[in-house]
């Protein structure tokens, strides 16, 4: 992920290319650079086909017309399946033409046959109103992609790589809310608690109320508390032996939430409050707005789980 930008302004130059750059010939070999990369700027059609595809022939045309026609906000790739069958293969294309739309670098649609123009043109117009889609992108617009990517591929488990995009995109903007808090839960991830706790104990002064960053101190003191609490397996046996015992709960939600188990772990503080709400000066419900703030209050789970506790609270 080093040089993720490179020049900040290489999309929004991209983005403007000359007429002659909106279609080209590709090929198994510059398909991640032609369509993959190229689509985290704008949409990219791949238009799949064969010289002796007598239906190809009418679509071709017709599609480098629409996308000419788009002056650079779609562009268009054609791949002569006999010459570089790779990717048609990894597609599972099993007849031609076959048109598929590439946006963030991940197919978004694709029709097989000779469609009409009209409907050629609904397909079009289908990727140019897509979230981002069709406007050339300034420098700004570059570290939110980036952020977005960076956030997908944390979430997805690989912190290590979510960390250098983040600590790219700090590099440009030193204070950026979302990076720096991405990079914490990215130390967090990978078990870096030391570093983590240095960055949230000094964090850029224009960050220090940031509700990203907070939800990333919170995320750390989740770790934190989880060190030394014990092990999933020795915590259920505890509470299946002693099911009152609400220390023993309360830390298996601790190791639950360890373990990526939010649900598990929300439901452990749950039946807590069930039991005594009261236990231990509220502590199951201070740690349940813990959890809350880490995982943000749009999340799904977060909501759900404040329906639940307010049921308990007020039954």
């Amino acid at each position: 992920m080093k040089g993720l930008f490179g020049s900040l302004g290489a999309k929004a130059q991209s983005a403007g290319a000359g007429a002659n750059d909106l279609v080209k010939e590709g090929s198994d070999r510059a398909f991640m650079a032609d369509v993959v990369e190229a689509s985290r700027t704008v949409p990219v059609i791949v238009d799949f086909w064969a010289t002796w595809c007598g239906p190809c022939k009418q679509l071709g045309p017709a599609l480098e017309r629409l996308v000419r026609g788009a002056k650079g906000a779609v562009r268009l790739v054609k791949i002569d399946i006999d010459r570089n069958p790779a990717i048609a293969g990894q597609l599972r294309v099993q007849s031609i033409p076959a048109v598929y739309a590439f946006f963030q670098g991940r197919p978004v649609d694709f029709f097989v046959g000779a469609l009409p123009e009209s409907q050629l043109k609904a397909f079009v117009d289908r990727l140019l109103k897509l979230p981002g889609g069709g406007a050339a992108a300034g420098p700004g617009d570059d570290l939110e992609e980036a952020l977005a990517e960076a956030h997908r591929i944390l979430d997805e488990g690989d912190a290590a790589s979510a960390r250098e995009i983040y600590q790219d995109i700090l590099t440009h903007e030193p204070s950026h809310a979302g990076a720096f808090a991405g990079l914490i839960r990215c130390l967090i991830a990978m078990g870096d608690l030391k570093r983590a706790r240095q960055l949230v104990d000094k964090p850029p002064e224009r960050l220090a109320g940031d509700k990203a960053v907070a939800a990333a101190k919170a995320a750390l003191e989740v770790a934190e508390q989880s060190r030394s609490v014990g092990s999933v397996r020795e915590l259920q046996g505890r509470v299946t032996a002693a099911p009152d015992d609400h220390q023993a709960r309360f830390d298996l939600a601790l190791a639950l939430f360890a373990e990526g188990r939010r649900e598990d772990a929300v439901g452990a503080l749950l039946e807590i409050m069930r039991r005594n709400r009261e236990w231990n000066e509220q502590q199951a419900r201070k740690q349940l707005v813990k959890f809350f703030d880490v995982f943000g209050p749009t999340d799904p789970l977060t909501i759900s789980s404040r329906r639940r506790l307010s049921s308990i609270l007020f039954s």
